[in-house]
């Protein structure tokens, strides 16, 4: 019936299309015929119904059916966009004549890519096309990919090559993928729900568990943990949770809080977003931010404690009308919640990605709301202290490439007896020359852990007097009121 109809409408078209040029041939001049005619045609040509009947005419005995792509859909980045971009720019390179090379955003490798729009493909000996095409709905910075088949090959372009195709994208992404560090715009900037949420640079930290000055037992314990998280997206699933973990940082600066974080980016080969949330408004814009992070990456709020107020005891009651509260500089211009952040980690919204690590760091973890760094927010929580002995002789090899030294000894008796955290050894073994000198740096090291030592002596001292002259006007004035 719809096929009938069709046709009805275009031989009624064409009829009337008749008449008036027969009409014009008979009552008009002809240099006036002619002009009226084109005039008729043009005017014609621009009418909706014509266009789709054209339309309908070409798909319904096309052997050829398209499929497009968008690079958005809706809101959000087309996944399948990306996949099927990098898949293209890698046929291109192995079967185009015509290359340009380029250094693409997110990708460590240069991209060779056909310096054409249209690029041919063939799978099971069936033979199709792909063609990028600017957006006639959009802006011009959006754009679409368009693949075209023969109608026969309906079922298996569909089906088994698009699998194909996707399962190709995202491994040759994987493969050539640049890590990038990421950090979020003031909502002022953001354009669109899809742009500019986010700025992001090159993560080009050489930073590894092998290079981490720790305890080697616990560096162990958290690589096995992130080796059993990054395969057990299938464990997660049958639990019925979110494929997410939570790892709390905490301990006093210089420890290696921020090293850790760039080697566990390393490690599983994640971006990384680093969240600062005193430039986030409200829990809302705190939601669109997270859905515009990627899947297995590593979401970052660094000094948690000094963030917002989102730390100590939730004040259970609302101070009187007549007491003057004043309001912190960041809540000003900022009204995220404890709750929205709580949300934020293991609400409903930190379900829609997949293999997201959230890392909070802190020096004072006694500051923190207990609900904030329960189990299943902060699944592990990493205590990174001051330097050890054995955290000592990973920095010895890695700065001097020393694995053993008579003064070791002294250096680790020092380090039982005085506090001094992994970046200022680190910076006492950096050689001051460019020969490296394994002595003058250790003996540099040994006169920084004497000082220290000595320091912390008499800091004790002094607030032991303190302490004792406390308690000595105390009992002066305790006799004085008696008598």
């Amino acid at each position: 019936m719809m096929i009938g109809d069709s046709w009805a409408q275009i031989g009624s078209t064409i009829a009337g299309l008749m008449f008036t040029l027969a009409t014009l041939q008979q009552f008009f001049p002809h240099q006036l015929r002619l002009s009226l005619q084109q005039f008729v045609l043009a005017s014609l040509q621009q009418f909706s119904l014509v266009q789709k009947l054209c339309d309908k005419f070409v798909n319904l005995f096309s052997p050829y059916i398209p499929i497009t792509f968008p690079e958005y859909s809706g809101y959000w980045s087309n996944q399948a966009f990306d996949a099927i971009e990098t898949y293209v720019g890698a046929l291109s390179t192995t079967k185009a004549s015509l290359l340009k090379g380029s250094l693409v955003q997110n990708s460590k490798a240069l991209v060779l890519t056909r310096d054409d729009r249209k690029v041919c493909d063939e799978f099971n000996a069936v033979q199709v096309w792909w063609v990028l095409e600017p957006s006639p709905t959009s802006s011009s910075e959006d754009k679409y990919f368009q693949l075209i088949f023969r109608r026969q090959h309906r079922d298996l372009i569909t089906g088994s090559y698009l699998d194909h195709v996707i399962e190709q994208g995202k491994a040759i992404q994987a493969k050539n993928k640049q890590r990038r560090l990421y950090t979020n715009n003031p909502s002022e900037n953001w354009r669109s729900y899809k742009k500019n949420l986010w700025s992001d640079i090159a993560f080009e930290s050489p930073a590894t568990f092998q290079t981490i000055a720790m305890d080697p037992s616990k560096k162990e314990e958290i690589i096995n943990d992130l080796v059993s998280f990054s395969k057990g997206k299938e464990y997660y699933m049958k639990l019925g949770k979110p494929w997410k973990r939570g790892y709390l940082l905490y301990g006093p600066p210089g420890t290696g809080k921020s090293t850790m974080i760039a080697a566990m980016a390393n490690f599983l080969n994640y971006d990384i977003y680093d969240l600062e949330l005193t430039t986030v408004k409200t829990n809302t814009e705190l939601r669109k931010l997270l859905a515009e992070t990627s899947s297995k990456s590593i979401i970052v709020i660094e000094d948690i404690d000094c963030s917002l107020d989102v730390t100590g005891e939730r004040k259970k009651g609302r101070p009187k009308s007549n007491e003057k509260e004043t309001e912190p500089e960041n809540e000003k211009t900022s009204k995220v919640t404890l709750s929205g952040i709580l949300n934020f980690i293991d609400g409903t919204w930190s379900a829609c990605g997949t293999g997201r690590i959230f890392v909070f760091t802190t020096n004072h973890i006694d500051k923190l709301d207990p609900a904030l760094i329960r189990r299943g927010r902060m699944d592990m929580h990493i205590e990174l202290s001051y330097c050890s002995f054995e955290a000592f002789k990973i920095l010895a090899k890695n700065y001097l490439d020393v694995d053993s030294h008579d003064l070791f000894e002294k250096i680790g008796i020092l380090l039982k007896e005085t506090e001094m955290t992994p970046a200022d050894v680190a910076e006492n073994l950096m050689p001051k020359r460019e020969k490296k000198d394994p002595d003058a740096c250790l003996n540099s090291l040994i006169q920084a852990l004497e000082d220290a030592k000595e320091k912390a002596k008499l800091k004790a001292e002094k607030e032991k007097n303190i302490k004792i002259n406390k308690g000595k006007n105390m009992k002066f004035y305790a006799k004085r009121l008696l008598f």
